[in-house]
């Protein structure tokens, strides 16, 4: 089968990889569509190590082939998205709600695929580029077959990151105003996000003017090029700051934008080493730096309620696909999401 592989030189679209069966409580899923997230390609320029060789890929939508024993949520045939969490579900931290804390969630990358003889990692227990994957029962959720698997496919990464970060990290209020640096596709989830949250005042920033458009379409209603105007739209600060490109000197101007007990959600991912400075005496009044993973997100029931808010016209999914590729223009796929040329990019098998 086919699949996208990274051998720590060179990623290649390979036509030979191979998956194992599902074992107990596992779920074997044909995959349609896989989104084309930046972390994907952080693992490909060293930002995110990774063990090799790997099977990208972790944005996912597709058929569930098998399931092994004990798997009762899904049966052959069903609709699902996957998510990244292939977390226990008995620990304390899943029990208390908080599947992104669950230890055996991260940083226990599996080794169900094999290519030339050799095993291959999984990268956050998914790998969505490739025509079949093996995850966790508890990752694949079901969902209404009438939904576009292509649109399908970004719930499990950009819009849990982005939607979750605003409803359940930083629980945005009615009313409140929110600052959102970067309108990729965890920025626009992110609008998309404090739009359903009901904030009064959502301020998009983008160093590239083109993305006014879409940015105000997911909910913006102001757009700058760079943050220095953030203080002529919201004089006192912004009640809630995301930054979500990943690079330090934005997290500064996140923390510098806030107003009185207001927040930064920390959403983009700069090299595992970075180190960000900021003023301690700015936070003296009642304001906070958030860091935020998975959007804190119960997949389970978040994506059944994305799916629902998108049938009924009140979440936006087919608007962030701007271009769909075969899988074997992988390098087209990157090339585009990498010059910013698209908000997400749908590979497709």
């Amino acid at each position: 089968m086919r699949g996208v592989v990274f051998d720590g030189k060179q990623v290649r679209v390979v036509t030979d990889l191979e998956v194992r069966e599902p074992g107990p409580g596992e779920v074997r899923v044909a995959i349609a569509a896989a989104g084309l997230c930046h972390s994907d390609l952080s693992v490909v320029d060293g930002t995110i190590p990774f063990p090799v060789p790997v099977v990208l890929g972790h944005e996912g939508a597709g058929v569930v082939e098998a399931v092994g024993v004990g798997v009762t949520h899904v049966v052959p045939g069903d609709h699902v998205a996957l998510s990244t969490l292939a977390h226990c579900g008995t620990c304390a931290d899943c029990d208390r709600g908080r599947p992104t804390m669950c230890r055996l969630a991260i940083g226990r990358p599996g080794r169900p695929f094999r290519h030339g003889g050799l095993p291959v990692h999984q990268f956050a227990s998914n790998s969505a580029f490739a025509e079949r994957t093996v995850v966790k029962a508890v990752q694949a959720v079901r969902i209404p077959a009438d939904i576009p698997l292509t649109s399908a496919a970004l719930i499990g990464c950009g819009v849990l990151t982005g939607v979750g970060a605003v409803l359940n990290r930083a629980r945005v209020g009615h009313g409140d105003s929110v600052l959102v640096i970067g309108t990729g596709g965890i920025g626009l989830n992110v609008l998309q996000g404090a739009r359903l949250a009901g904030a009064s005042r959502i301020v998009a920033v983008d160093a590239n003017p083109a993305k006014e458009q879409v940015a105000r379409r997911f909910g913006a209603t102001d757009f700058l090029t760079s943050t220095a105007g953030v203080r002529d739209v919201l004089p006192t600060g912004a009640d809630h700051a995301f930054e979500c490109v990943g690079r330090v000197e934005l997290i500064r101007q996140a923390i510098d934008a806030l107003d009185r007990h207001g927040q930064a959600v920390l959403l983009g991912v700069p090299p595992a080493a970075a180190e960000a400075s900021f003023r301690v005496s700015s936070l003296y009044l009642d304001k906070s730096i958030l860091g935020c993973r998975y959007g804190s997100s119960r997949p389970q029931r978040d994506i059944a309620l994305y799916a629902d808010l998108y049938r009924q016209g009140r979440l936006l999914l087919d608007e962030l696909v701007t271009r769909t590729y075969p899988v074997e223009d992988f390098d087209k796929a990157a090339a585009d999401a990498e010059a910013g040329r698209v908000a997400r990019a749908v590979l497709t098998f």
